[in-house]
C-alpha cells in the first residue's frame, strides 16, 4: 500500500526530535503566555502547545516542545513565578512534544508519562514504512513516573488527574484535568480547527481519536477550556465539531471500505470533501487525513 510522500514526511518529523530540531530555525520562535485562571497558563511556540501550572507547591508543565526551546520557555515561566519546573507530564512520546524532556530532566523535573511513552522514547525504532531510524531517547529524557491507566497529582490548590485512553493519536496518549479550574489539556487527541494526525505506526486508531474526544466531552460543560496539542485555546463546542467531522469521515471511509473499494477508490470518492477548505488547510489535508483513515481501520 502507498502512502502518500507528504504524509510520510510529516509522520517522520513528529516521530523524532532531532531529525526536526535540524530542519528547523527556532532562532525567531516566541513562546506566548496565556493566563487562562490563577495559576494555569497556556504556553504557545513551536511544537505542542504546553500546560503551566505555577503556584506555592511546584511549577510543572504539560509537554515541553523542542530542546532548542527550552531556555525560552524557562524565560516564559519566569514571567509568571521564580520556582524551576519540578514536574513534565508528557501527552504522548512524539518529538514536538517530549523534545524539551532531557534539558528538564538534567535540571531536576520528574517526568511523568503512561508506560508506552516510556517504552517508545527508550529503544531504538526503525520505521519499516519511512525507511528512517529513530534513536533512542538520552536517559535524562525518559519519563521516571509511569502510569498504566491514570495518575493524580495533588499541587497548587488542585486536583490534577492524568488518565489514558484507548489507541487514539498513539497508543500513549492522555488527557490532563485540572478539575478546579475546569481546564482540559488533551495533546494531540484534539486539532482545533484541523484534521487530525492518526499515528498508526505508533499504535495510533481514528476510532479512538473519536472515543478520547467523547471521554472529554463528557468530562467538560460548557465553561470548559480546551488546551489542544495544536491549535488555539478551544471550548466544548469546538472539540464537539472536530469530533463530529472525524466521525463523519470516518463513517464514509468505513462505508467505502465495506464495499470492497482501494485507498485510490476512497480517495477518489473524496469522503473529505465538503470540510476540506476548513479543516485540511493545516497540518492534514484531506486526502493524507483520509488515507491515514483508511489505513487505520484496514490494517491487521
Amino acid at each position: 500500500m502507498r502512502i502518500c510522500t507528504l504524509v510520510a514526511a510529516m509522520a517522520a518529523s513528529l516521530l523524532a526530535a532531532a531529525p526536526s530540531q535540524a530542519q528547523q530555525d527556532f532562532s525567531k520562535v516566541e513562546i506566548e503566555v496565556e493566563k487562562l485562571s490563577e495559576g494555569l497558563y497556556m504556553l504557545v511556540g513551536a511544537g505542542g502547545n504546553i500546560g503551566l501550572s505555577a503556584g506555592e507547591d511546584a511549577t510543572f508543565i504539560v509537554d515541553d516542545q523542542f530542546a532548542p526551546l527550552t531556555d525560552k520557555i524557562v524565560a516564559a515561566i519566569r514571567t509568571v513565578t521564580d520556582m524551576p519546573v519540578k514536574f513534565v507530564v508528557n501527552t504522548h512520546w512524539h518529538g514536538d512534544h517530549t523534545g524539551g524532556n532531557e534539558n528538564f530532566g538534567k535540571a531536576g523535573a520528574v517526568i511523568i508519562a503512561h508506560d508506552n511513552v516510556r517504552q517508545r522514547m527508550s529503544v531504538e525504532t526503525f520505521n519499516e514504512r519511512f525507511k528512517q531510524t529513530i534513536p533512542a531517547s538520552p536517559r535524562a529524557a525518559l519519563p521516571v513516573v509511569t502510569f498504566a491507566d491514570a495518575v493524580t497529582l495533588h499541587l497548587n490548590g488542585e486536583t490534577v488527574h492524568v488518565a489514558h485512553v484507548p489507541p487514539a493519536h498513539t497508543d500513549g496518549d492522555a488527557i490532563i484535568h485540572f478539575t478546579k479550574a475546569n481546564v482540559l489539556h488533551m495533546g494531540d487527541l484534539f486539532f482545533n480547527g484541523g484534521y487530525p494526525f492518526v499515528d498508526v505506526w505508533s499504535g495510533g486508531h481514528v476510532d479512538g481519536v473519536i472515543g478520547a474526544a467523547d471521554k472529554a466531552l463528557a468530562m467538560g460543560d460548557d465553561t470548559t477550556r480546551i488546551i489542544p496539542g495544536h491549535g488555539a485555546l478551544a471550548d466544548k463546542a469546538a472539540l464537539q465539531r472536530f469530533r463530529d467531522v472525524v466521525a463523519t469521515v470516518r463513517d464514509r471511509v468505513k462505508t467505502l471500505i465495506d464495499e470492497g473499494k482501494t485507498l485510490e477508490e476512497v480517495q477518489a470518492a473524496q469522503p473529505s470533501k465538503e470540510y476540506d477548505a476548513q479543516w485540511g488547510q493545516g497540518f492534514m489535508k484531506g486526502e493524507q487525513f483520509v488515507e491515514l483513515v483508511y489505513v487505520s481501520l484496514t490494517k491487521k
